[in-house]
């Protein structure tokens, strides 16, 4: 089987390029990417049949070969850091529950920053 690396896909159009390891493109759709794969990345190798198409050449069934370090990983905080920041989050939405057991609301300009602490920390989850 040939192989080759992404070297374009959009996942809401469906279909992108593979670049051939032996030269030359080939048109990939999303219906011939393995069962629970939706989208490939730019680098990620990967082997597939090849059928003439139309318009030239196309993969046919797609296997990764293996999947391009996550450059969002790689840039995240390290877990002594994390454990840190959750310990502090922790500590202050104590006191915004307080709050409210007080029947108040934290004040606008606090609410905000909290806001946006929550939303980077999530960030940081969820890469």
């Amino acid at each position: 089987m040939p192989t080759g690396k992404v070297r374009f896909f959009d996942a809401e159009k469906g279909f992108g390029f593979i670049a051939k390891d032996d030269g030359g493109d080939v048109y990939v759709r999303s219906n011939v990417l393995p069962a629970g794969v939706t989208a490939l990345k730019p680098g990620q190798r990967v082997e597939f049949g090849i059928i003439e198409g139309r318009r030239g050449e196309q993969a046919l069934s797609v296997h990764l070969i293996d999947t391009p370090p996550s450059l969002s990983k790689a840039s995240r905080m390290k877990p002594e850091q994390m454990a840190v920041i959750v310990e502090d989050l922790i500590k202050l939405l104590d006191d915004i529950g307080n709050g409210y057991r007080r029947g108040r609301h934290p004040d606008d300009k606090h609410s905000a920053k909290i806001a946006q602490l929550l939303r980077r920390v999530a960030d940081e989850l969820e890469l």
